[in-house]
């Protein structure tokens, strides 16, 4: 993707950002070979986004043309309406209070270039600031009564920054635009960069650390920047053309938070947002699963008024589910009335629903890979040893901590296992989704969908290798084209 930083007045633009290239916006908004270009990112710096002056004209027009502004021109407008940007900052007003509360002064200015400021203690309100309004050089005003209320808004130009600010603004500059990506690429001019969202604290990451490696291995074979990119990185996601998420998700956490913002930028993403709420809520699972008609073990979703009733439908052992339990985190097993009870009562105080399914053992588990309605891997998934799950988060050893696995060719695998993958993957829409599947006495039954699989390196590519890491670098590259 082409970049171009559009400025007021090239010759004074300071920073050297290597292959991105500073234009006017005279230029850019004159010169007929601008108009005619594909796949642009517009990074807008002018020193004035006020109404139908050219900085708003470089963000109107870029999104005619089709290409992708930041500032888009609905960031331009929400910041010029101060009820708006305090509605928005009321969001994070606990941020603001908290940041300010050692300022002995009535009045604070807070400078905020490329989403950062020069004193490392306002790095998070700085970057909150940044991922509402999107404005590359920001200077927000408070003042202070009972408590620190915002006075004025607004974006700046290079002009106005301080000297003893300029080589601070230079770092920052360099990190937005990511220089180092330029600087060792193979390749000069790449399809398009790619995120690889992962959080090096995750207790379970659907990758280890050898996927993510032939990802970005793979991504390079086919003129695909892949860089990883972890929960502090938010402010740079728009410097990228796509995202993939590689860390676990839930509507709590910042892969949410990324997915939603890729979104909002119209980048690229595996997975959607939509995907994450869908799959990571058991209640509505068990809803749109049953509306489907797509066999599942007996589900009953549980609230206080019916909780005394459910065993009659599931009958004992029953296992409960949190809405949002991932990786095995989250779910119980009940093997008398009492530990039914007692695990009721405590999980209804999390949540005001929760799932109680049958226990239907098995010896394995299918897993079909999905990725855009179209089966790409499976695999066997044994259970933990001595445990009733693929999981066994409290076992003393490593080892034991999951089971087997077994990948196998897609033509090997039962034509109905495949159906009913496909059929459940459908009720999500496009993405890369994980089929959970049990057979037991026969009959097939739908455990799990799960929005951000594990793709593991030497497991989910057992069989077919690279070509799984190129199924999803090519829906990325279909997603963008």
């Amino acid at each position: 993707m082409n970049k171009y930083i559009v400025v007021n007045q090239p010759e004074k633009w300071n920073f050297s950002i290597d292959n991105i290239t500073v234009i006017s916006s005279q230029d850019y908004l004159t010169n007929p070979k601008y108009s005619l270009l594909k796949n642009a990112r517009i990074f807008n710096l002018c020193k004035d986004y006020s109404y139908q002056s050219k900085g708003y004209y470089v963000s109107l027009l870029a999104e005619a043309r089709g290409h992708l502004p930041i500032p888009t021109t609905k960031n331009i407008v929400d910041l010029k309406a101060l009820k708006l940007v305090r509605i928005v900052s009321d969001e994070f007003d606990d941020v603001i209070q908290q940041s300010l509360k050692n300022i002995k002064s009535q009045d604070f200015t807070l400078s905020i270039y490329f989403g950062q400021n020069v004193a490392q203690k306002y790095k998070n309100l700085s970057a909150l600031f940044y991922k509402h309004f999107q404005v590359p050089f920001l200077r927000v005003n408070f003042n202070h009564t009972t408590k620190w209320n915002i006075q004025s808004i607004k974006a700046i130009s290079e002009a106005e920054i301080p000297g003893e600010h300029v080589p601070s603004v230079r770092e920052f500059a360099n990190q937005y635009f990511a220089k180092k990506r330029y600087d060792t690429a193979k390749i000069a001019n790449h399809d398009f960069d790619l995120a690889i969202l992962v959080n090096p604290n995750d207790p379970a990451p659907p990758s280890n650390t050898k996927a993510l490696k032939k990802f970005i291995e793979i991504a390079e074979k086919m003129n695909i920047y892949a860089e990883i990119i972890e929960p502090k990185d938010l402010s740079r996601l728009s410097s990228f053309d796509a995202l993939f998420l590689r860390q676990s998700t839930e509507v709590n956490n910042e892969a949410y938070t990324f997915a939603r913002k890729a979104q909002q930028e119209g980048i690229a993403i595996i997975d959607y947002p939509d995907a994450i709420l869908k799959c990571c809520n058991k209640v509505y699972m068990a809803e749109a699963m049953n509306n489907a008609n797509i066999s599942t073990p007996k589900t009953v979703i549980v609230h206080s008024n019916n909780r005394n009733s459910v065993l009659e439908q599931t009958g004992l052992p029953c296992v409960l589910k949190a809405p949002d339990s991932t990786f095995s985190f989250g779910v119980k097993k009940a093997k008398t009335k009492e530990e039914y009870n007692a695990l009721v009562t405590e999980m209804l105080k999390e949540s005001d629903l929760i799932i109680a399914q049958e226990f239907c053992p098995s010896d394995y588990d299918w897993r079909i890979g999905i990725i855009d309605n179209k089966p790409f891997y499976a695999c066997k998934y044994y259970m933990a040893k001595g445990h009733w799950q693929i999981y066994n988060w409290k076992a003393t050893d490593k080892n034991d901590q999951d089971g087997d696995a077994d990948c196998l060719p897609i033509e090997d695998v039962p034509k109905n296992v495949i159906d009913i993958a496909l059929k459940s993957a459908k009720l999500m829409g496009l993405g890369l989704y994980g089929i959970d599947i049990k057979v037991v006495d026969g009959k097939l039954m739908v455990i799990e969908i799960n929005d951000n699989p594990n793709i593991d390196f030497g497991v989910e590519d057992a069989h077919y290798g690279d070509l799984v890491y190129t199924e999803i670098l090519s829906a990325l590259k279909k997603r963008l084209e």
